[in-house]
């Protein structure tokens, strides 16, 4: 019998073969898992679980642990769409399982199978309904606006508890993500200047080298701005500019995060769209298509802790550099105009990706003789030393899940207010300016708002 159950519906897609099975496989690997775990894989192609695996690993960027995912997956042959399909799977499961089995149903489809396949999971009784050893478990977009978003939920509402739903935004599993409070928090430097008297200004910057990647059907219709902005931009935001929560267990992080964004405004002056050279060329995409791979705008955050301080969020494909970070900004001390010498703000950076860490900028004098002044950066690199032991996000999130653990998942209320600032800003789209690379963009940033983004 089955201390674990994991069934995966959509299980030959590239989610399942990209994130979900490295993950399941690292953390079996390192006994993160209970012993008596099973993976079923969901699939319409009419193979063996062999075949399935090795499909897997030909689709995955890195190759999968074949040896020991072929201990814990048993890949199953259905049409997920078909009601009669389910009740040979449920008679699967309840062979394997006993009453205290952690059961978690991952729908790694698109959302317009969810109706169809929660009404059939339903029915069926594969999850039975306040159960909280069963859970559903599916990932953004979560709609694509306000009005999609809270059909699905309520669709969700319909079938299952609310505490029985996991909603992912893999990017809060992020290492320096999850690290956001911790900076904050337990640090007396940064807890006590963290406010509009001493912070100039917030960035928020996800840059991608890398165009659409084929994903035509599925980016055409969101962009940037639905795409980055609606879930791990202003989920990033509002951990940066929440107030102390009461305790840090999931539901009171989450209440200090919805004040966030229920205070959310942007400056509309400063919205800047952008479409790279070449879209129009990639494959599936029409030729008078509007959608905007790059978005840029200023937000201010209307609390007592934030009031007047800008926020600066942009996401982009084919820039510069892969790059994700939170960059803060200080003000200026009432010192610095006594030394007369070219002084520098202080600076706060989390870096997210490519590579996980945080650095601090500080004035310093340049060795020697002189007077002269310099900025130097004191970095943390996470990675450097974790000696190989650093978490992928997906290993996390379901390590949480597996434990029914919600603060690295998203609640509804977030969404739905997230959604409300989006479709706020999209009735101020425009057509986007064409680039070709981002120091057209930088330039452009500079002329509206002054600042200098990296």
């Amino acid at each position: 019998m089955k201390d674990l159950i994991i069934v995966i519906f959509g299980a030959t897609g590239d989610l399942t073969s990209r994130k979900l099975l490295p993950a399941i496989s690292r953390l079996y690997k390192n006994n993160e898992l209970p012993k008596a775990t099973k993976i079923i894989a969901l699939g319409r192609k009419q193979i063996d679980t062999k075949e399935y695996l090795e499909s897997m690993n030909q689709q995955s960027a890195q190759k999968l642990d074949i040896k020991g995912l072929s201990e814990l997956v048993i890949y199953h042959q259905m049409d997920v769409l078909k009601f009669d399909n389910y009740g040979p799977l449920c008679d699967m499961i309840n062979a394997e399982k006993h009453e205290k089995t952690r059961e978690l149903y991952y729908l790694a489809l698109s959302t317009e199978l969810f109706s169809d396949v929660t009404d059939h999971i339903n029915k069926s009784k594969l999850i039975e309904i306040g159960n909280l050893n069963q859970s559903i478990i599916f990932e953004k977009p979560f709609g694509h606006d306000l009005y999609s978003a809270e059909a699905i939920n309520q669709m969700l509402w319909n079938y299952f508890d609310e505490k029985q739903i996991y909603r992912i935004d893999h990017y809060l599993g992020k290492e320096m993500i999850q690290n956001i409070m911790m900076v904050r928090f337990a640090n007396r430097i940064f807890e006590e200047i963290w406010h509009n008297r001493t912070i100039k200004s917030v960035k928020i910057i996800v840059k991608e080298t890398d165009g659409i990647l084929g994903r035509a059907g599925y980016y055409d219709q969101l962009g940037a701005l639905r795409d980055m902005v609606q879930s791990h931009l202003l989920q990033i935001l509002s951990l940066v500019a929440m107030e102390v929560p009461v305790t840090y267990h999931s539901d009171d992080v989450k209440n200090e995060k919805v004040k966030v964004l229920s205070h959310l405004h942007f400056d509309v002056d400063s919205l800047i769209l952008g479409q790279y050279d070449g879209y129009l060329a990639e494959n599936n995409i029409p030729q008078d298509s509007t959608t905007e791979t790059f978005v840029f705008f200023k937000a201010y955050v209307n609390t007592p802790r934030f009031k007047g301080v800008p926020f600066y969020l942009m996401s982009g494909k084919k820039l510069d550099k892969k790059e994700s970070l939170i960059e803060i900004e200080f003000e200026e001390t009432s010192e610095q105009r006594k030394w007369n010498l070219p002084l520098s703000t202080n600076k706060l950076f989390i870096k997210i990706a490519p590579e996980d860490g945080m650095g601090v900028v500080l004035n310093s004098k340049v060795p020697g003789l002189t007077d002269n002044v310099e900025p130097v950066e004191l970095e943390y690199c996470v990675a450097c030393n974790s000696f190989g032991n650093l978490t992928e996000a997906y290993e996390k999130l379901i390590i949480d899940i597996i434990g029914q653990h919600k603060t690295l998942l998203t609640r509804w209320d977030e969404i739905e207010l997230s959604w409300h600032f989006i479709d706020h800003i999209t009735k101020h789209l425009k057509k986007p300016i064409i680039y070709k690379d981002y120091s057209e963009l930088k330039k452009l940033i500079k002329e509206l708002t002054n600042e200098d983004m990296k």
